[in-house]
């Protein structure tokens, strides 16, 4: 008896257009049965938002050929969630891959990205879950390095299984003259975005603000994710919902006073 092919569920915050979506759509289609729900319109930023204080909206789409689509007006997070409890229904995904996102998710990105937070919804669900991010912000970025790199982590995931409650956060480098030298289970990166708000002013004359700003690496270290990237290494963080600050916790407990 042939066996059951895998079920994988593709989502990403670039929108169902994106050609990130369409390469990582492709690639898993070597895998296994693939479901696509993503934005039907670019929701880069959006981190863990959801849909509550409006109407959503969900329609087919055939711009895969043969996979299943549907294109979403929520967040990412909406897709995965409408995913799983609306169109699979009682159905479980044996995997949830969310990207390949035009941009870095490195560091303290991974709080602000869409991409991310879809991958996040999913391992909060109980399913294994991969957010995959090229470090290239062009819309002509090249992804013809990620093939072999991708289904190697989507395989490993398939058959090796991630940690519940757990997803992995992959960024690839961009497309360089030198091959990428390989793959490293990496932490997040101590750095940040420090912004810069520029006022300006609309034809009316009325006053507004464009954000702007420039990333800050204060981690010397070479087990981070940055370093990786700097150094040609795919990197792979695996991330948690649970954001308590566990070490905090014994040290508030004992100095304040309730």
């Amino acid at each position: 008896m042939a066996k059951k092919k895998p079920l994988i569920l593709v989502s990403n915050d670039d929108g169902i257009t994106s050609r990130g979506i369409r390469k990582l759509v492709e690639l898993m289609k070597t895998l296994g049965e693939v479901i696509v729900v993503a934005p039907d319109s670019p929701q880069s930023g959006m981190g863990h938002a959801i849909t509550i204080g409006d109407t959503l909206r969900l329609d087919t789409d055939d711009i895969f050929g043969d996979v299943k689509a549907y294109k979403c007006s929520g967040t990412p997070a909406d897709c995965v969630k409408i995913g799983k409890h609306y169109i699979l229904k009682d159905i479980r995904p044996d995997l949830v891959v969310s990207g390949i996102n035009h941009g870095s998710n490195t560091s303290i990105s991974v709080l602000y990205s869409g991409t991310m937070s879809a991958a996040i919804e999913a391992a909060m669900e109980g399913l294994p879950a991969i957010g995959f991010s090229l470090c290239d912000y062009s819309q002509e970025a090249d992804f013809s390095h990620v093939d072999e790199f991708i289904l190697k982590i989507a395989k490993q995931a398939l058959e090796k299984g991630i940690p519940k409650g757990v997803a992995l956060n992959v960024n690839i480098p961009p497309k360089r003259n030198e091959a990428i030298k390989g793959i490293k289970m990496c932490r997040q990166a101590n750095a940040k975005w420090q912004e810069e708000f520029d006022l300006r002013h609309d034809p009316y004359g009325r006053q507004y603000f464009w954000m702007a700003g420039n990333f800050v690496n204060f981690d010397k270290g070479e087990d981070n994710d940055e370093w990786a990237i700097a150094n040609n290494y795919i990197s792979i963080v695996p991330c948690q919902y649970d954001l308590t600050a566990h070490h905090a916790l014994p040290i508030l407990n004992d100095e304040w006073d309730f």
